[in-house]
Protein backbone atom coordinates (compact mmCIF):
# COMPACT_ATOMS: atom_id res chain seq x y z
CA UNK A 1 0.00 0.00 0.00
CA UNK A 2 1.38 3.40 -1.03
CA UNK A 3 2.08 5.83 1.78
CA UNK A 4 2.81 9.55 1.85
CA UNK A 5 6.32 8.72 3.08
CA UNK A 6 6.94 7.21 -0.37
CA UNK A 7 6.94 10.74 -1.80
CA UNK A 8 9.99 12.86 -1.10
CA UNK A 9 10.69 14.61 -4.40
CA UNK A 10 7.97 16.14 -6.58
CA UNK A 11 8.43 17.06 -10.22
CA UNK A 12 6.50 19.88 -11.89
CA UNK A 13 6.40 20.01 -15.68
CA UNK A 14 5.72 23.52 -16.93
CA UNK A 15 7.01 26.63 -15.17
CA UNK A 16 4.29 29.07 -16.13
CA UNK A 17 1.69 30.66 -13.89
CA UNK A 18 0.23 27.33 -12.75
CA UNK A 19 3.41 25.26 -12.71
CA UNK A 20 5.34 27.89 -10.77
CA UNK A 21 2.51 28.12 -8.26
CA UNK A 22 2.36 24.35 -7.83
CA UNK A 23 6.13 24.23 -7.32
CA UNK A 24 5.84 26.90 -4.63
CA UNK A 25 3.05 25.00 -2.85
CA UNK A 26 4.97 21.71 -2.97
CA UNK A 27 8.17 23.36 -1.67
CA UNK A 28 6.20 25.07 1.11
CA UNK A 29 4.99 21.62 2.19
CA UNK A 30 8.63 20.56 2.61
CA UNK A 31 9.16 18.64 -0.62
CA UNK A 32 12.20 18.87 -2.86
CA UNK A 33 10.90 20.07 -6.23
CA UNK A 34 12.29 19.60 -9.73
CA UNK A 35 10.77 22.36 -11.90
CA UNK A 36 11.09 21.68 -15.63
CA UNK A 37 10.26 23.85 -18.62
CA UNK A 38 11.28 23.88 -22.29
CA UNK A 39 14.63 25.42 -21.34
CA UNK A 40 16.60 25.66 -18.12
CA UNK A 41 16.49 29.46 -18.45
CA UNK A 42 12.68 29.51 -18.40
CA UNK A 43 12.66 27.28 -15.32
CA UNK A 44 15.27 29.45 -13.61
CA UNK A 45 13.21 32.56 -14.31
CA UNK A 46 10.19 30.89 -12.73
CA UNK A 47 12.25 30.13 -9.63
CA UNK A 48 13.36 33.76 -9.41
CA UNK A 49 9.74 34.88 -9.78
CA UNK A 50 8.78 32.65 -6.83
CA UNK A 51 11.60 34.24 -4.85
CA UNK A 52 10.31 37.71 -5.70
CA UNK A 53 6.77 36.79 -4.64
CA UNK A 54 8.06 35.46 -1.34
CA UNK A 55 10.19 38.56 -0.93
CA UNK A 56 7.02 40.65 -0.87
CA UNK A 57 5.63 38.35 1.83
CA UNK A 58 8.78 38.98 3.87
CA UNK A 59 8.41 42.76 3.42
CA UNK A 60 4.84 42.53 4.72
CA UNK A 61 5.97 40.51 7.73
CA UNK A 62 4.00 37.44 6.67
CA UNK A 63 7.07 35.18 6.66
CA UNK A 64 10.71 35.41 7.65
CA UNK A 65 13.57 35.83 5.21
CA UNK A 66 15.04 32.52 6.39
CA UNK A 67 11.77 30.72 5.67
CA UNK A 68 11.55 32.28 2.19
CA UNK A 69 15.16 31.32 1.41
CA UNK A 70 14.57 27.76 2.64
CA UNK A 71 11.48 27.39 0.45
CA UNK A 72 13.25 28.61 -2.70
CA UNK A 73 16.22 26.33 -1.93
CA UNK A 74 13.88 23.33 -2.26
CA UNK A 75 13.30 24.13 -5.96
CA UNK A 76 15.72 22.89 -8.64
CA UNK A 77 15.09 24.26 -12.15
CA UNK A 78 15.85 22.14 -15.23
CA UNK A 79 15.27 22.21 -18.97
CA UNK A 80 14.44 18.59 -19.76
CA UNK A 81 12.06 15.88 -18.50
CA UNK A 82 15.18 13.75 -17.98
CA UNK A 83 15.58 15.67 -14.71
CA UNK A 84 12.53 13.82 -13.35
CA UNK A 85 14.50 10.57 -12.91
CA UNK A 86 14.82 11.01 -9.10
CA UNK A 87 11.19 12.10 -8.62
CA UNK A 88 8.46 10.13 -6.88
CA UNK A 89 5.44 12.08 -8.11
CA UNK A 90 5.28 14.37 -11.16
CA UNK A 91 2.57 16.98 -11.82
CA UNK A 92 2.23 18.17 -15.42
CA UNK A 93 1.11 21.79 -15.83
CA UNK A 94 1.72 22.49 -19.50
CA UNK A 95 -0.49 24.36 -21.98
CA UNK A 96 -4.06 23.04 -22.31
CA UNK A 97 -3.44 21.18 -25.57
CA UNK A 98 -4.25 17.49 -25.81
CA UNK A 99 -1.54 16.51 -28.31
CA UNK A 100 1.12 18.36 -26.32
CA UNK A 101 0.05 16.70 -23.08
CA UNK A 102 0.04 13.22 -24.61
CA UNK A 103 3.54 13.75 -26.01
CA UNK A 104 4.83 15.07 -22.68
CA UNK A 105 3.33 12.19 -20.71
CA UNK A 106 5.04 9.69 -22.99
CA UNK A 107 8.38 11.45 -22.37
CA UNK A 108 7.98 11.64 -18.60
CA UNK A 109 6.70 8.06 -18.39
CA UNK A 110 9.87 6.87 -20.12
CA UNK A 111 12.08 8.68 -17.56
CA UNK A 112 10.20 8.17 -14.31
CA UNK A 113 11.07 4.95 -12.46
CA UNK A 114 8.47 2.20 -12.33
CA UNK A 115 6.09 2.43 -9.40
CA UNK A 116 6.07 6.24 -9.31
CA UNK A 117 3.06 8.47 -10.02
CA UNK A 118 2.03 10.88 -12.76
CA UNK A 119 -0.57 13.62 -12.34
CA UNK A 120 -1.97 16.26 -14.66
CA UNK A 121 -3.17 19.73 -13.74
CA UNK A 122 -5.38 19.72 -16.83
CA UNK A 123 -8.60 21.68 -16.43
CA UNK A 124 -10.61 19.87 -19.11
CA UNK A 125 -8.72 17.18 -21.05
CA UNK A 126 -9.56 13.48 -20.55
CA UNK A 127 -7.36 11.84 -17.92
CA UNK A 128 -8.33 8.45 -19.33
CA UNK A 129 -6.83 9.40 -22.69
CA UNK A 130 -3.67 10.70 -20.98
CA UNK A 131 -3.29 7.59 -18.80
CA UNK A 132 -3.64 5.32 -21.83
CA UNK A 133 -0.38 6.54 -23.43
CA UNK A 134 1.68 5.59 -20.35
CA UNK A 135 3.03 2.29 -19.07
CA UNK A 136 1.42 2.95 -15.65
CA UNK A 137 -2.21 3.96 -16.34
CA UNK A 138 -3.30 2.90 -12.84
CA UNK A 139 -0.83 5.45 -11.40
CA UNK A 140 -2.10 8.42 -13.43
CA UNK A 141 -4.51 10.89 -11.83
CA UNK A 142 -5.83 14.42 -12.24
CA UNK A 143 -4.63 16.98 -9.71
CA UNK A 144 -6.33 20.20 -10.79
CA UNK A 145 -5.10 23.15 -8.74
CA UNK A 146 -7.08 26.38 -8.86
CA UNK A 147 -5.46 29.62 -10.00
CA UNK A 148 -3.32 30.91 -8.30
CA UNK A 149 -2.22 27.69 -6.53
CA UNK A 150 -0.54 29.34 -3.50
CA UNK A 151 -3.74 31.22 -2.60
CA UNK A 152 -6.61 28.97 -3.69
CA UNK A 153 -7.57 26.24 -1.25
CA UNK A 154 -9.12 23.75 -3.67
CA UNK A 155 -7.55 20.86 -5.55
CA UNK A 156 -9.91 18.90 -7.77
CA UNK A 157 -8.90 15.21 -7.86
CA UNK A 158 -9.93 13.58 -11.13
CA UNK A 159 -10.08 9.81 -11.50
CA UNK A 160 -9.30 8.37 -14.91
CA UNK A 161 -11.04 5.09 -15.70
CA UNK A 162 -7.70 3.39 -14.97
CA UNK A 163 -6.78 5.26 -11.75
CA UNK A 164 -6.37 2.79 -8.89
CA UNK A 165 -7.93 3.32 -5.47
CA UNK A 166 -4.40 3.44 -4.05
CA UNK A 167 -3.33 6.24 -6.42
CA UNK A 168 -6.48 8.21 -5.71
CA UNK A 169 -6.10 7.90 -1.92
CA UNK A 170 -2.43 8.88 -2.06
CA UNK A 171 -3.16 11.96 -4.17
CA UNK A 172 -5.88 13.14 -1.78
CA UNK A 173 -3.49 12.86 1.19
CA UNK A 174 -0.72 14.61 -0.78
CA UNK A 175 -3.01 17.52 -1.59
CA UNK A 176 -4.03 17.75 2.05
CA UNK A 177 -0.39 17.86 3.13
CA UNK A 178 -0.03 20.84 0.79
CA UNK A 179 -2.77 22.54 2.80
CA UNK A 180 -5.54 21.99 0.27
CA UNK A 181 -9.15 20.88 0.44
CA UNK A 182 -10.08 18.30 -2.20
CA UNK A 183 -13.13 17.45 -4.27
CA UNK A 184 -13.41 14.41 -6.51
CA UNK A 185 -14.62 14.27 -10.09
CA UNK A 186 -15.14 11.49 -12.55
CA UNK A 187 -13.28 11.89 -15.83
CA UNK A 188 -15.82 14.01 -17.72
CA UNK A 189 -15.34 17.16 -19.85
CA UNK A 190 -14.53 20.15 -17.64
CA UNK A 191 -14.77 17.97 -14.51
CA UNK A 192 -16.71 19.75 -11.73
CA UNK A 193 -15.41 23.30 -11.46
CA UNK A 194 -14.99 24.22 -15.12
CA UNK A 195 -18.25 22.50 -16.07
CA UNK A 196 -19.89 25.21 -13.93
CA UNK A 197 -17.44 28.09 -14.45
CA UNK A 198 -16.78 28.24 -18.20
CA UNK A 199 -20.41 28.68 -19.30
CA UNK A 200 -20.67 31.59 -16.85
CA UNK A 201 -17.53 33.26 -18.21
CA UNK A 202 -18.71 32.78 -21.78
CA UNK A 203 -22.18 34.13 -20.97
CA UNK A 204 -20.63 37.31 -19.58
CA UNK A 205 -18.66 37.62 -22.82
CA UNK A 206 -21.86 37.07 -24.86
CA UNK A 207 -23.56 39.85 -22.87
CA UNK A 208 -20.62 42.15 -23.61
CA UNK A 209 -20.60 41.13 -27.27
CA UNK A 210 -24.32 41.91 -27.56
CA UNK A 211 -23.92 45.32 -25.91
CA UNK A 212 -25.98 44.47 -22.83
CA UNK A 213 -23.43 46.14 -20.56
CA UNK A 214 -19.85 47.38 -20.32
CA UNK A 215 -17.14 45.21 -18.69
CA UNK A 216 -17.06 47.16 -15.43
CA UNK A 217 -20.83 46.85 -14.94
CA UNK A 218 -20.85 43.14 -15.75
CA UNK A 219 -18.06 42.49 -13.26
CA UNK A 220 -19.52 44.76 -10.56
CA UNK A 221 -22.87 43.01 -10.98
CA UNK A 222 -21.29 39.61 -10.34
CA UNK A 223 -19.22 40.84 -7.40
CA UNK A 224 -21.96 42.71 -5.57
CA UNK A 225 -25.04 40.94 -6.89
CA UNK A 226 -23.72 37.38 -6.66
CA UNK A 227 -21.11 37.92 -3.92
CA UNK A 228 -18.27 36.70 -6.16
CA UNK A 229 -14.76 37.90 -5.25
CA UNK A 230 -14.01 38.67 -8.92
CA UNK A 231 -16.21 39.44 -11.89
CA UNK A 232 -16.32 36.98 -14.82
CA UNK A 233 -14.42 39.17 -17.28
CA UNK A 234 -11.59 40.09 -14.89
CA UNK A 235 -11.41 36.43 -13.85
CA UNK A 236 -11.14 35.43 -17.52
CA UNK A 237 -8.25 37.87 -17.91
CA UNK A 238 -6.55 36.31 -14.88
CA UNK A 239 -7.01 32.73 -16.12
CA UNK A 240 -5.94 33.62 -19.67
CA UNK A 241 -8.42 34.02 -22.51
CA UNK A 242 -6.66 31.30 -24.52
CA UNK A 243 -7.20 28.86 -21.65
CA UNK A 244 -10.87 29.85 -21.29
CA UNK A 245 -11.36 29.31 -25.03
CA UNK A 246 -9.56 25.97 -25.01
CA UNK A 247 -11.75 24.65 -22.18
CA UNK A 248 -14.92 25.98 -23.81
CA UNK A 249 -14.01 24.19 -27.03
CA UNK A 250 -13.40 20.92 -25.17
CA UNK A 251 -16.78 21.19 -23.44
CA UNK A 252 -18.58 22.05 -26.68
CA UNK A 253 -16.89 19.29 -28.67
CA UNK A 254 -17.10 16.53 -26.08
CA UNK A 255 -20.59 17.24 -24.69
CA UNK A 256 -22.08 18.45 -27.96
CA UNK A 257 -24.41 21.03 -26.43
CA UNK A 258 -24.45 24.56 -27.89
CA UNK A 259 -24.73 26.08 -24.41
CA UNK A 260 -20.96 25.48 -24.18
CA UNK A 261 -20.09 27.32 -27.43
CA UNK A 262 -17.54 30.13 -27.25
CA UNK A 263 -18.43 33.73 -28.18
CA UNK A 264 -16.96 35.25 -31.35
CA UNK A 265 -15.55 38.10 -29.26
CA UNK A 266 -13.54 35.64 -27.16
CA UNK A 267 -12.18 33.96 -30.29
CA UNK A 268 -11.22 37.32 -31.77
CA UNK A 269 -9.39 38.46 -28.65
CA UNK A 270 -7.39 35.23 -28.60
CA UNK A 271 -6.66 35.54 -32.34
CA UNK A 272 -5.37 39.08 -31.70
CA UNK A 273 -3.04 37.78 -28.99
CA UNK A 274 -4.93 39.71 -26.30
CA UNK A 275 -4.93 36.96 -23.71
CA UNK A 276 -5.48 38.91 -20.49
CA UNK A 277 -3.09 39.91 -17.73
CA UNK A 278 -0.22 37.81 -19.07
CA UNK A 279 -0.11 39.85 -22.30
CA UNK A 280 -1.17 43.19 -20.79
CA UNK A 281 -4.48 43.27 -22.64
CA UNK A 282 -7.68 41.24 -22.64
CA UNK A 283 -11.07 42.59 -21.62
CA UNK A 284 -9.03 45.17 -19.70
CA UNK A 285 -5.54 46.66 -20.08
CA UNK A 286 -2.74 46.10 -17.54
CA UNK A 287 0.62 47.67 -16.75
CA UNK A 288 3.93 45.84 -16.37
CA UNK A 289 3.09 45.02 -12.74
CA UNK A 290 -0.24 43.44 -13.68
CA UNK A 291 -2.30 46.33 -12.33
CA UNK A 292 -5.43 47.18 -14.31
CA UNK A 293 -5.18 50.49 -16.18
CA UNK A 294 -8.38 50.64 -18.21
CA UNK A 295 -10.93 48.95 -20.43
CA UNK A 296 -9.76 47.28 -23.65
CA UNK A 297 -13.09 46.19 -25.16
Amino acid sequence: MAHLDDIKTIGVLGAGQMGGGIAQVAAAAGYDVVLVDATADLAERAKKKIGAILGKQVEKGKMTADAADALVAHIRPAGSPDAFAPCDFVVEAATENVELKLALFKKVDAVLPAGKWLASNTSSISLTKIAAVTSRPDRVVGMHFMNPPPLMKLVEIVRAVQTSDETYALTVVLAQKMGKTTTTSKDAPGFLVNRILIPMLCEACFALQEGVGIPEDLDTGAKLGLNHPMGPLELSDLIGLDTVLAIADVLHREIGDDKYRAPTLLRNLVAAGWLGKKTGRGFYTYDDKGQRTGRAV
